[in-house]
């Protein structure tokens, strides 16, 4: 008789043609993550070939009972690690059975900037560093803490080892990997400063992949902690006081940054950012008033400034750019929960497309 994880971890592609595609969208919240699944009738290699599908809105928060039906458009493939074989997970958006991008739907309205001629000239480069804690299930205390009381200082936890200091790593080791078998260009991972906080790196992608990747790979990590009975949280500040919050810090470069000259057009590029920093801090993340304070290697929220390897500024440029006299720059205000959509588009848009009046 077949056990659980017998028919759990059955290739398919042994006995059928037949795939399941995992349809994932963002919820009503803008940072919440929904997904169901259906059959295709064989194998694909673009979202071109698969179907669009329907789900209800009014369960997700983004369409009223009355005309609940919102439509999914898929965008993106990737292989998926949980199911193997050809199965895959599709990274979709969302539109109205009239066609028009619902009004959670931010990748419709970043898709646009990045194929703007200007922009598709520049080959806009990014790395998303995304910074998470877990937390334990039952009381909503970060991994690895005392139950009602706190570790000690920070210091010894920022990319350590051992059982008292580092919590948590064997998911973090399953999301690496499970990135990499779904083809997201993720760059890295480590322990954070703050006890049962992480980060991983994704990168460097081109364009509107930059947020396609970074979504997916939340996925993973959510459905991964599900599968560990552990609770992921993108706070920005979720523990008050001495230790650090999480940031999604966006390393940007365009080609003409990269080309010999370059430092002159990031700084121009910075100086744009300058000009428009409420606009940016007002889309950079819900809460990210509570991280950025001027302390924990943050700059105050009110306050724009940038430098080169300084991590308490808005905008960092490091040694090895400045050297070279080309290369890419760090916006450090970004919060962990953002939308990469939002941010890279945005970032885009200031640097490429906007012009000071």
């Amino acid at each position: 008789m077949a056990l659980l994880n017998d028919l759990i971890n059955m290739n398919l592609s042994d006995h059928t043609e037949k795939i399941i595609a995992e349809y994932v969208w963002v919820g009503g919240s803008g940072l919440d993550m929904r997904s169901k699944a259906r059959t295709i009738s064989k194998p694909v290699s673009s979202p071109s070939e698969l179907p669009k599908w329907n789900y209800d809105g009014s369960s997700t928060g983004q369409a009223p009972g009355e005309d609940s039906e919102v439509i999914l458009y898929p965008q993106a493939i990737f292989k998926d690690p949980f199911r193997g074989g050809n199965n895959i997970l599709v990274m979709c958006d969302c539109y109205t059975p009239q066609g028009k991008p619902i009004p959670t739907n931010k990748r419709h309205k970043a898709a646009k900037i990045f194929s703007h001629p200007d922009v598709v000239a520049e080959e806009t480069w990014f790395g998303l560093e995304q910074e998470y804690t877990l937390l334990q299930k039952d009381v909503k205390w970060p991994l690895g803490w005392p139950i009602g009381g706190f570790p000690g200082p920070q210091g010894p936890y920022y990319c350590a080892i051992g059982a008292e200091k580092a919590f948590g790593r064997d998911i973090v080791d399953a999301h690496y990997k499970a990135c990499l078998y779904a083809g997201i260009n993720i760059s890295g991972i480590n322990g954070e400063v703050m006890p049962g906080q992480w980060e991983f790196q994704v990168g460097p992608s081109v364009g509107i992949s930059a947020g396609d990747e970074l979504w997916i790979a939340r996925f993973l990590l959510e459905r991964i902690t599900e599968i560990a009975g552990v609770v992921l949280s993108f706070d920005p500040k979720p523990i008050p006081g001495d230790w650090n919050g999480a940031g999604a810090h966006t390393n940007y470069s365009t080609k003409s940054m990269r080309e010999e000259g370059g430092y002159e057009v990031i700084k121009k590029a910075i100086e744009k950012l300058g000009l428009r920093h409420k606009e940016h801090i007002a889309a950079y993340g819900e809460g990210n008033e509570r991280r950025l304070i001027g302390h924990h290697e943050t700059a105050d929220i009110n306050t724009f400034k940038w430098g080169v390897a300084n991590r308490g500024a808005s905008i960092r440029v490091g040694r090895d750019t400045e050297k070279e006299g080309k290369g890419y720059f760090e916006d450090r205000r970004p919060a962990s929960n953002m939308d990469p959509y939002v941010v890279t588009s945005m970032i885009t848009k200031t640097t490429l497309l906007w012009t000071p009046n």
